[in-house]
């Protein structure tokens, strides 16, 4: 049996807690170092890592280009969270969190801070009048599904994804605890997906949300768990992953700030459309 551990009176902060994220946790909020955020030439300026929540909101950018948005031009810069770019001056700024994403939108008068993925989504969509619908049925179930996956997702990534795939050892009652939850959420997804097409109405930012943690973790690419969570099981889930990942502004979102995998799919920062042909990683490896 495990050794028994007994909580003190009050928690103090002695020790990193080990594992693979444990140098970019702390217990206090602001800045650990000056650091200016660099700003390109377009309207948009996004600081992120292509982590799910990053995800959502290139996929957005990428989806409001296609549709011929041409307002929605944007940098992507590469915030490294291991080196701990998060806790820089600048970035603290646009987002007291700390936590990518965060979004600059320098079209105005006044630049306007954005941040936590959910808020992105919904301000671009406000902002392009795209990708959520305008009757108040359908708007309303889309944010409920957007929210939905806010909610949601912590025990998927910070739950289960921590106890699974990055703690210093494995840990039987976490496991089970964050492994039940997350099946039973994607349960959730495949009887609602069961008749529908996509989340709610036509494909809106709800779509975008959820398949860039569950539909990622159905196509098994979220913390090598496909086997463990039977996620093929999930039919309807499936069937909704898949015909979402084959758009091509998906396709081209999920490589915005990827620094892991492929080099071929990781465009690190991403300034100009033709970023995608010219600054992948393996043409910037292969030019020294």
């Amino acid at each position: 049996m495990a050794q028994s551990y007994t909580p003190p009176r009050v928690w103090t902060w002695e020790a990193d807690s080990g594992g693979r994220f444990s140098k970019t946790n702390r217990p206090i909020a602001g800045p650990t170092h000056d650091a200016e955020l660099p700003v390109g030439k377009h309207p948009f300026q996004l600081y992120s890592l292509g982590t799910p929540n990053g995800v959502k909101v290139t996929v957005m950018f990428e989806e409001l280009l296609a549709a011929g948005h041409a307002g929605a031009e944007y940098d992507a810069w590469l915030i490294d969270i291991g080196e701990g770019d998060q806790f820089g001056s600048g970035f603290v700024e646009i987002n007291p969190n700390s936590k990518i994403p965060a979004l600059v939108d320098r079209s105005g008068a006044e630049p306007q801070r954005v941040f936590e993925s959910g808020a992105i989504l919904l301000y671009l969509a406000e902002r392009f009048g795209a990708f959520l619908a305008t009757d108040p049925a359908t708007r309303t179930e889309q944010l409920s599904w957007l929210f939905w996956q806010m909610g949601s997702a912590p025990y998927l990534g910070g739950g289960f994804g921590h106890f699974y795939a990055y703690a210093p050892e494995p840990m039987e009652y976490p496991i089970n605890r964050f492994a039940m939850e997350t099946k039973r959420q994607l349960d959730v997804l495949d009887r609602h997906l069961a008749d529908k097409e996509f989340m709610a109405g036509p494909y809106s930012i709800a779509d975008m949300a959820i398949w860039a943690w569950y539909g990622q973790l159905a196509l098994g690419r979220q913390y090598e768990a496909a086997e463990f969570l039977d996620v093929a099981s999930y039919t309807h889930l499936q069937r909704w992953s898949r015909a979402i990942d084959a758009r091509p502004a998906v396709q081209r979102g999920r490589m915005v700030n990827r620094v892991k995998g492929d080099p071929a799919t990781q465009l690190r920062e991403r300034h100009d459309a033709a970023d995608f042909d010219t600054r992948t990683q393996d043409k910037l490896d292969a030019t020294g």
